[in-house]
């Protein structure tokens, strides 16, 4: 493109590319590290680093926290399964 001073349009025509996008990426990965950053194979998502090392008080708290969750799922199911039983035994009271 720079050489021949060429649009994206005519290299699209050119190499038979059909998606414009591409060759953007291209020139800025070109304009931001070179030649060498089009050697660069980039597929798929970008691996993230490791995961972040919580501190011993962060990952407790969430320990702590995530106990306390589990027991308010079980009470309230609990709590569910209680009034739905109730309204079964009204409901044949009626009958």
């Amino acid at each position: 493109m720079r050489e021949e001073h060429l649009s994206i349009r005519e290299v699209m025509r050119k190499f038979e590319i059909n998606d414009h996008g591409i060759i953007e990426r291209w020139e800025r990965i070109y304009l931001e590290e070179g030649p060498e950053g089009l050697a660069v194979e980039r597929r798929g998502r970008k691996s993230s680093s490791r995961p972040v090392k919580l501190s011993k008080a962060v990952e407790e708290d969430l320990i702590a926290e995530n106990q306390r969750l589990r027991a308010e799922i079980d009470y309230l199911k609990n709590l569910q399964a209680l009034v739905l039983e109730e309204e079964r035994r009204q409901h044949r009271k009626r009958r």
